[in-house]
């Protein structure tokens, strides 16, 4: 344990939902939900505004229509969220070249590491700037604790919410945990809390007073040991900078449950194809590949294959991924497919003659497109124009929250769509509120875009400096800061 508050951990603020928010100037302040949109979808986020209807994480989609009706339910847009949590990445590594990110939105970081002053006042100091480069940067908002302990420094930002920021002194652990409840700890979920419930124990007060000996009689040895300690408030684990990532996988749930083979299988080659983009992005290879299937009763089946050798070949996934496919019976529906690389490596042992078939097939598809293009231009010669170049086909389905821009209005986003018509919101991260056109989905002049920056715009437009998330404190001078920042040991 640290004498000095020295272990930072950041949460940004309802991420993928104050993203959508901030993108979108006509959902701010209102009730967003990030997720599947579909009747089999489930919540990613919810705003602060949705959380008040009781809407959480992890919560189908129906039910979180049913209690409020009136939120806005969009596509994710995943490529807006890295492109965020890169720059909020980047803004921990000018703190400390020990950053352990935990996921998009949340990471520790050793301040120690990175040469700051091991004196609360300086820690508080890089906490409270670091909260205003992220809104200056990303336009969002984000929650800091500080603490000697990984575990205190969650704990600390989980109090801190939303845009907050909240400082443990060293000395204070055991009084601050002893009235939280169990749940409060790392690895106690719903089993390990019905467990020492029936033990009549539900604060960390009552734990850290049964003693080690009776939380290893109720828990077994490590996880006993282990929640006796951090009861204490003691916590050990270093921030690791590379977290090395154990498997690589992607899945799909369907609205309507696949009962066609043909179908499972196209859907699987799919996800094998996705897999592979994935592990080829992360610059890895992998020798065991996976896939899981969940059956129209809920009932999930898993199957393995381990290769001679690591692979990032999308043909040897998908072929394994096919063989696993013939071991499963789904013939009464399949709710859910998914595909998995482990076994993880930096470097690939692929089969000769997949190498060989590879190239065959590149070079094949290289004279195939050679000689069309000849064919054209004698058609050309000839005055025969010959048979239309096949379009890009078009979008049949307009998810909600989609980046769009029309030839007339501009750029815009999709509210909805049904009956063969679309809804368009045409505004920007840095306008006012826009108008809202309908269009038919196959208008011509109607194309899906990129989306738009959260912070910067056009020269003829201002962003809003006010933050998608609401603060706990609305003044900004350093005295209402100060007070964002009072140590939870004091409240």
């Amino acid at each position: 344990m640290r004498r000095a508050p020295t272990i930072l951990h950041l949460d940004m603020d309802a991420f993928f939902a104050a993203a959508e928010q901030a993108a979108k100037p006509s959902l701010r302040g209102k009730p967003v939900v990030v997720g599947g949109i579909g009747p089999r979808g489930v919540v990613s986020t919810a705003s602060y505004e949705a959380r008040v209807f009781g809407i959480r994480s992890a919560m189908p989609t129906a039910q979180a229509r049913r209690l409020c009706p009136n939120a806005a339910y969009l596509h994710p847009r995943f490529s807006v969220y890295r492109h965020v949590s890169d720059q909020v990445m980047a803004l921990l590594h000018e703190l400390s070249p020990l950053v352990e990110p935990l996921s998009l939105d949340e990471a520790f970081v050793d301040l120690e590491a990175g040469g700051i002053d091991a004196e609360t006042s300086a820690v508080r100091a890089v906490g409270m700037r670091l909260r205003q480069d992220i809104r200056s940067v990303t336009g969002l908002t984000g929650s800091v604790g500080l603490a000697g302990a990984k575990m205190l420094a969650k704990i600390a930002s989980e109090a801190a919410k939303p845009d907050g920021l909240v400082v443990i002194e060293p000395g204070t652990e055991r009084e601050l945990l002893g009235p939280m409840t169990v749940r409060t700890l790392p690895g106690v979920g719903p089993a390990t809390a019905e467990a020492l419930r029936r033990a009549g124990i539900h604060t960390i007060a009552e734990t850290a007073e049964a003693g080690e000996a009776e939380l290893v009689r109720l828990l077994g040895k490590s996880h006993g040991a282990g929640l006796y300690a951090m009861a204490l408030g003691r916590d050990d684990r270093p921030v690791v900078a590379e977290r090395d990532a154990k498997s690589v996988s992607v899945e799909d749930t369907f609205e309507v449950d696949l009962t066609d083979r043909t179908r499972v299988r196209a859907e699987l080659v799919r996800l094998a194809d996705r897999c592979v983009q994935r592990l080829r992005a992360a610059g890895r290879s992998g020798r065991t590949v996976i896939i899981k299937v969940r059956n129209y009763d809920f009932s999930t089946l898993t199957r393995s294959e381990t290769l001679r050798g690591p692979t990032d070949d999308p043909g040897v996934v998908r072929e394994a991924a096919a063989r696993l496919l013939e071991t499963v019976d789904t013939t009464g529906g399949v709710r859910l497919l998914g595909v998995g690389v482990s076994g993880l490596a930096d470097f690939t042992q692929e089969d000769l003659f997949a190498q060989l078939a590879t190239e065959r097939e590149a070079a094949e598809s290289a004279q195939a497109a050679l000689a069309a293009q000849a064919a054209r231009q004698e058609a050309e010669r000839a005055g025969d124009p010959g048979e239309p170049e096949p379009q890009e086909e078009r979008p049949r389905r307009w998810h909600p929250g989609l980046d769009v821009v029309h030839d007339e209005f501009g750029a815009g986003w999709v509210q909805g769509s049904g009956v063969g018509r679309v809804t368009v919101r045409f505004e920007t991260p840095w306008s006012a509120p826009g108008r809202v056109r309908t269009f038919s989905v196959d208008d011509p002049a109607l194309q899906a875009a990129e989306p738009l920056p959260l912070v910067g715009g056009s020269a003829g437009g201002a962003q809003s400096s006010e933050p998608a998330i609401r603060p706990k404190s609305l003044s900004r001078d350093e005295a209402t800061e100060s007070e964002a920042g009072e140590e939870i040991s004091s409240r």
